[in-house]
C-alpha cells in the first residue's frame, strides 16, 4: 500500500511507536469471535438503493420475517 501522497507521508503514527519490536502478538488473536454470528451479504445495486446500510436492511428483513412467521401460524 502506497502512504505517499503528493510527495509527503500521509502517516499518523509517531515516529517513537516502534511495532517491529513487539513480542507475543498474535494476527487475528480475535477474528474468529469477532465474526460469529456475522454473515456479509452482497446486495445486488438494484436493491442497494433501496436499503442503503445495513440497519435499513436488518429492518426490513425482520419486518417479513415477521409476515412469514404470521403466515405459517394461521395455515
Amino acid at each position: 500500500m502506497n502512504t505517499e501522497i503528493d510527495g509527503e507521508l500521509d502517516d499518523e503514527l509517531e515516529d517513537e511507536y516502534d511495532f517491529s519490536e513487539m513480542k507475543g502478538a498474535v494476527r487475528g488473536k480475535y477474528a474468529k469471535q469477532y465474526h460469529e454470528g456475522v454473515k456479509l451479504i452482497m446486495l445486488e445495486p438494484d436493491v442497494a438503493k433501496i436499503f442503503p446500510d445495513a440497519k435499513s436492511v436488518n429492518e426490513a428483513l425482520r419486518a417479513l420475517a415477521k409476515i412469514i412467521q404470521q403466515h405459517g401460524k394461521a395455515a
